[in-house]
């Protein structure tokens, strides 16, 4: 089983690629081909949503333990 660490990382690892897609997508943030493309803003969008719910989920799940 994964621990809450990693599973937390990696929500805020994917919050950050989202992040960088998103800026691409919308042509805020330069230096690749999908610069400008509003196909990676969509994909960072959704992946943004994606780590923000693992972090959150993760986060909950750990206050609730610490409770009990």
């Amino acid at each position: 089983m994964m621990s809450r660490w990693a599973i937390l990382a990696g929500g805020v690892l994917a919050d950050l690629v989202g992040t960088i897609w998103l800026l691409q997508g919308l042509n805020i943030l330069g230096g690749s081909r999908m610069t400008g493309d509003p196909l990676w803003a969509v994909l960072g969008s959704v992946l943004i949503v994606v780590g923000t719910v693992i972090v959150a989920l993760t986060v909950l799940r750990g206050v609730g333990r610490a409770r009990s």
